[in-house]
C-alpha cells in the first residue's frame, strides 16, 4: 500500500455506505457532500468522519422544519421535542406538571425524567426512598417541586441517584419545607461519575423543624458541573446539614450557597472532605448564616489537595448569636488558590469564635471580626512546593501522562502513554446551514436562543449556552483568528478562508490506546514535515453541533501508527500536532508543567482527539 493510500486511511473514517453515492439528493446531507465537492479543489476521498455529522433529517423532515424555521423562530421552538429527537440534538424533556396524589413508603427504582411535584406533602412519617434511580440516563431531568412540604417526620433517602448520566439536569424546590419531628433528607452517593451536572436546591428544608439533611458521596467524581444551593435551610429550627465527601475528585465544579442557613435558630452544617482532590474547584458562600442564633459551622479538610480552586464567603456568619465557626484543614490546595472572606463574622461578640486551623495561602479577609478569631499554622507554600506537588503521582490533577509530549518522541519505535482521547460530550449533529442562520448566535440575543430551547437561565441547557455563547465572542489571542461554527458549510468556509481550496481535514481513527503506553509505529510529516499553518476545530457543549476553529501558525503536522506495545499489532493511525512557537502560551500552561519548560523555549505536541480535527493544505 503506498503512501496516499495509508494516508486515506485517517480521511475516510465512517462506513463507506454512508458516503453519497447513497444519500438522497434533498437532504442536509447531501447538500454538505456538494458544498464539499464545490469549495475544495482536489479529488481526493472525502471526509466521511466529517460529513457524517451533517444533520441527519430526511428529506420531508428538513422541507418541514426549514419551512417552520423560515416562518418564526416561535413556530418551531413549539415543536422543540419532535425537532430536537430528529435532528439528534441536545435538549432535556419538557417535564410536565403533576398534582398526583401519592402515598407514604414509596420506592423509585430505575425511573427517570419525572416531575414530582407536590410529593409526599403533609406526610405523617413515612419514607420514600429513591435507589438508583435514572441510572445511566444520558441526559436525566427531575423536578422535585414542593417535595415532602409540611410533613412530619418524613425521610427521604436518595441512594445511587443519576449515576454515569451525561449533562444532568435536577432541580429541587421548595423541597422539605415546614417539615417537623425531625425528619431526614439523605443524599447518598448522589450523581456519581456523571459529566456536566447542574443541580439546584431552591427554598429547600425552610423553616423545618429538626431537620437532618446529610449529603454523602455527593457529585463525587463529576466533570464540569455546578451546584446552587438558595435559601437553604432559612429559618430553620435546630437543622443539621452534613456534606460529605462532597464533590470530591471533581473537575471544575462550581457550587453557589445563597442566604443558606440565613436566621436559622440552632443547628448546624459540617462539610468534611468537601471538595477534596478537587480540580479547579469554585465555592461561593453569600449571605451564609446571616443573622443566625447560636449556628455552628465546621469546614473539615475542605478543598484539601485540590489543584488551584477558589472560595467566596460574602457575609459569611455575619450577626449571628453566640455562634461558632471552625475551619480546619481548609483550602490545602497544592496550586494556588484563592479564598476571599468579605465582612465575614464582622458583627461577632465575645461568646462566638472563629478559627482556622492550617489554613490554606492566598487569602484575602475584608471587614472580618475583629476580636476573636483564631488563626493556628496557616500555610504559606512555595512556587517549588507547588510545582514538585503538581508533578506528583499523589496528585490526581497532576497534567494527564501524554497529553503534552516533544517532537522527538514521534519517531517509530518510542514507547510512551497516550491520554484519554475519548469524546465524552454527548452526541449531537450539526445543523444544515439554512436552519442554524436563522437562530440568534449572539450574546446580545441569548434570551431569545434560550426561550427557544425552553431553557431556564439556571438550568444547565441555559447555563450550557451561556458558556458557549461568551467563549464564541471572546477576543482571539495573539496571532490567532477563530470562529465558531455551526454547520459543515461553515467550518468549510472558514478552513478554505484560511488555507485556500486545495485542503484536507485529519483527525485520529479511533480511541484505542487511550490511557496507556503505546508503540510508535511509522511515522509521516506532513508537507514533508515541514512548518506550516492549519486550522484546528474543537467541539463546544452546546445543544447542536458546535465547533471551536482556530487558525494555527507554525505548527508541524505528523501522522503515525500506533502499535500495541506487546503484540505490536496496529490498533489505531493518529494524528499529532506540534507547535512550533509557544511564545505567547502561558507560563502556566500544562503543557510546561509536564515537560518542565516555559513559552518559547521548546516545542509542544498532541494527538488530535476523537472529534476533533485539524485541516491543512493538501500534499
Amino acid at each position: 500500500m503506498d503512501a496516499t493510500e495509508s494516508e486515506m486511511r485517517v480521511i475516510v473514517a465512517g462506513n463507506r455506505k454512508n458516503s453519497g453515492d447513497s444519500v438522497n439528493p434533498f437532504t442536509p446531507k447531501a447538500y454538505s457532500i456538494r458544498y464539499w465537492n464545490k469549495r475544495i479543489s482536489n479529488k481526493l476521498p472525502k471526509p466521511w468522519f466529517l460529513l457524517n455529522k451533517a444533520s441527519p433529517l430526511n428529506a420531508a423532515q428538513f422541507a418541514k422544519y426549514t419551512n417552520l424555521a423560515t416562518g418564526d423562530q416561535e413556530s418551531l421552538s413549539n415543536e422543540i421535542q419532535s425537532f430536537c429527537s430528529s435532528a439528534n440534538l441536545l435538549c432535556f424533556p419538557d417535564i410536565s406538571t403533576s398534582l398526583d396524589k401519592h402515598g407514604q413508603d414509596t420506592q423509585f427504582s430505575s425511573y427517570m425524567s419525572k416531575n414530582f411535584t407536590n410529593y409526599g406533602n403533609k406526610l405523617p412519617g413515612g419514607f420514600d426512598s429513591f435507589k438508583k434511580y435514572a441510572e445511566n440516563d444520558n441526559l436525566p431531568v427531575n423536578s422535585f417541586r414542593q417535595y415532602s412540604r409540611g410533613g412530619a417526620g418524613h425521610d427521604d433517602i436518595f441512594s445511587t441517584y443519576a449515576p454515569n448520566g451525561n449533562v444532568i439536569d435536577q432541580s429541587f424546590n421548595t423541597y422539605g419545607t415546614g417539615l417537623v419531628a425531625f425528619g431526614i433528607g439523605q443524599f447518598k452517593i448522589y450523581g456519581p461519575n456523571v459529566n456536566v451536572p447542574n443541580l439546584r436546591f431552591t427554598t429547600y428544608s425552610t423553616e423545618g423543624v429538626g431537620r437532618k439533611q446529610s449529603f454523602m458521596s455527593y457529585s463525587k467524581d463529576t466533570n464540569s458541573g455546578s451546584q446552587s444551593f438558595t435559601s437553604y435551610a432559612r429559618n430553620a429550627n435546630g437543622a443539621v446539614n452534613d456534606f460529605t465527601s462532597y464533590a470530591n475528585n471533581s473537575n471544575v465544579i462550581g457550587s453557589t450557597f445563597t442566604n443558606y442557613g440565613e436566621s436559622e435558630n440552632g443547628g448546624g452544617n459540617t462539610f468534611n472532605s468537601y471538595g477534596s482532590n478537587a480540580n479547579v474547584p469554585k465555592n461561593t458562600f453569600k449571605s451564609y448564616g446571616l443573622s443566625g442564633n447560636a449556628p455552628f459551622e465546621t469546614f473539615i479538610n475542605y478543598r484539601d489537595k485540590s489543584n488551584v480552586g477558589e472560595d467566596n464567603f460574602v457575609s459569611y456568619v455575619d450577626d449571628p448569636n453566640s455562634g461558632r465557626a471552625h475551619f480546619q484543614n481548609y483550602g490545602q490546595s497544592f496550586g494556588e488558590g484563592s479564598d476571599g472572606f468579605s465582612k465575614y463574622g464582622s458583627k461577632i461578640t465575645d461568646a462566638q469564635t472563629i478559627g482556622f486551623e492550617t489554613y490554606g495561602v492566598n487569602s484575602t479577609f475584608n471587614e472580618y471580626g475583629k476580636s476573636i478569631p483564631t488563626f493556628t499554622d496557616y500555610k504559606n507554600k512555595t512556587i517549588n512546593q507547588i510545582s514538585s506537588f503538581l508533578m506528583s503521582k499523589n496528585n490526581k490533577w497532576m497534567v494527564e501522562p501524554g497529553k503534552f509530549f516533544r517532537e522527538k518522541m514521534l519517531k517509530i519505535g518510542t514507547i510512551m502513554p497516550m491520554p484519554d482521547i475519548q469524546d465524552k460530550m454527548p452526541k449531537r449533529s450539526f445543523l444544515p446551514r439554512v436552519i442554524a442562520s436563522k437562530l440568534p448566535f449572539t450574546t446580545s440575543k441569548i434570551g431569545n436562543l434560550k426561550k427557544f430551547f425552553h431553557a431556564g437561565n439556571d438550568s444547565q441547557i441555559g447555563k450550557m449556552i451561556d458558556d458557549a455563547l461568551v467563549e464564541c465572542e471572546r477576543s482571539p489571542s495573539a496571532g490567532e483568528t477563530k470562529r465558531c461554527v455551526s454547520s459543515i458549510e461553515d467550518m468549510i468556509d472558514f478552513s478554505t478562508s484560511m488555507l485556500g481550496q486545495n485542503i484536507i481535514v485529519r483527525t485520529t481513527e479511533n480511541i484505542k490506546g487511550s490511557k496507556g503506553d503505546i508503540l510508535i509505529g511509522s511515522v509521516k510529516g506532513i508537507n514533508g514535515g515541514k512548518v506550516t499553518k492549519s486550522v484546528s476545530c474543537h467541539q463546544s457543549l452546546f445543544p447542536y453541533l458546535v465547533y471551536y476553529c482556530h487558525s494555527v501558525p507554525k505548527v508541524r503536522i505528523y501522522e503515525a501508527d500506533i502499535l500495541d506495545p506487546n503484540s505490536k499489532a496496529k490498533i489505531n493511525h493518529g494524528v499529532a500536532i506540534c507547535h512550533v512557537d509557544t511564545s505567547t502560551w502561558g507560563a502556566n500552561h500544562g503543557a510546561f508543567m509536564a515537560l518542565g519548560s516555559g513559552p518559547g523555549k521548546i516545542e509542544v505536541c498532541h494527538w488530535i482527539f476523537e472529534n476533533d480535527m485539524t485541516w491543512t493544505i493538501a500534499d
